[in-house]
């Protein structure tokens, strides 16, 4: 049984740990479809050529048509992720629509099997929800191997070290600290209404979760580095990507971790719950 206050942290906090139906479980990735409650993801190709190029698509509603009102999340009415299966090439963009509900923005795709991802909230709909599908870029395709899992990711002449742990199905802090030529960074500045933007990738599926940290710029409390905190929710054991966006001066900037979970904390009291007899993701994503 999760310890109820790190669980509402959890909701509250990383509220953005999508499940498929577009709720706030944080248990729950999503992005493992191209459609959730009626809503699709219609890319204008999903052949494309390498290279640095225009990508346009739209969400299509339930009624069959494109959607046009969005409920903003963190400053932006939809969030654009794309990796490439081998968890190589992270890129968060945010494209521009037109009155139509048309999305336009840009990417550089190197050859291979990509992921992209729509973080959304249609208006109308009870909550967030992470649509996804499959890109295809022709060329030669020479598979990264996955990086060793380490807690410490370097760019440029920043460094970022990574403490505490992802437990699966249980909520855990994780922290991040900043430093720029070996010294904390204290002023970072808010990006997307935050100090840092982390997502997690499962490796295996790319089933998707986007987390956010505790606290805000301007709430009195949450200072702008060197430290940004977040709550965290692991849907099964495995091993993750983390990419972590952060703003210093004017520059964003990314750095990724590969993390491996550890054990969930033993609960001699606690009763299987029902329905654990199922094995992989399809137990978590069952419509009703």
């Amino acid at each position: 049984m999760r310890n109820h206050a790190a669980h509402d942290q959890a909701d509250h906090g990383a509220h953005g740990a999508h499940s498929g139906h577009g709720g706030h479980n944080g248990a729950q990735p999503g992005g493992l479809s191209v459609s959730v409650d009626g809503y699709t993801l219609d890319l204008d190709s999903t052949i494309r050529t390498a290279g640095v190029q225009p990508v346009s698509f739209r969400v299509i509603g339930p009624d069959g048509r494109a959607v046009t009102e969005f409920v903003p999340e963190h400053e932006k009415e939809l969030h654009f992720i794309a990796v490439r299966r081998d968890t190589a090439g992270f890129q968060h963009v945010h494209p521009v629509r037109d009155e139509k509900g048309t999305w336009s923005t840009e990417l550089a795709l190197e050859p291979g099997d990509w992921r992209l991802f729509a973080d959304i909230h249609p208006a109308g709909h009870d909550g967030t929800m992470t649509l996804g599908i499959d890109v295809a870029v022709a060329g030669a395709y020479e598979p990264r191997p996955l990086p060793e899992a380490t807690g410490t990711a370097r760019i440029g002449e920043y460094t970022v070290a990574l403490d505490g742990e992802l437990l699966p199905g249980e909520a855990s802090e994780l922290v991040l600290t900043v430093r720029r030529d070996g010294r904390p960074v204290t002023d970072l500045q808010p990006y997307l209404a935050a100090y840092g933007h982390l997502v997690a990738l499962r490796v295996g599926d790319l089933g998707y979760l986007h987390v956010h940290p505790e606290g805000e710029p301007g709430d009195g409390t949450t200072a702008p580095g060197p430290e940004i905190a977040f709550m965290a929710v692991a849907p099964t054991a495995g091993t993750y990507r983390l990419f972590l966006d952060f703003q210093h001066d004017g520059v964003v900037r990314t750095a990724e971790f590969t993390v491996r979970t550890a054990a969930a904390t033993p609960h001699a009291d606690a009763a299987p719950e029902h329905g654990s007899h199922h094995h992989g993701p399809h137990a978590h994503h069952a419509h009703h």
